[in-house]
């Protein structure tokens, strides 16, 4: 399945991921995924835009590197300033 994740025109993953090996230190992405306790699989999804940046692994950098989330999403090239839910989220199942 070739299917890529929905994204603006100024989604850019690799430019977040990039500069997070530079601020860290990391000499490749798996050692990034060490310093950042993933599997080094989900920055290759993410890489080749199978996979979105979670909220949680946004945290997760936030925690590392003491960047603020809104900056990491700005490396990103993520602008929104706020998110939306649908509306069928957080409600419970019948």
């Amino acid at each position: 399945m070739n299917a890529r994740l929905p994204s603006e025109s100024t989604y850019e993953p690799n430019n977040l991921l990039d500069a997070l090996k530079e601020i860290l230190g990391s000499k490749n992405d798996a050692a990034l995924s060490r310093t950042l306790e993933i599997a080094p699989h989900v920055i290759s999804k993410i890489r080749h835009y199978r996979l979105p940046i979670s909220a949680a692994l946004l945290i997760r950098m936030h925690d590392v590197t003491d960047l603020s989330v809104s900056d990491l999403q700005g490396m990103m090239g993520d602008r929104r300033s706020k998110f939306r839910l649908s509306s069928a989220q957080g409600r419970p199942k019948n």
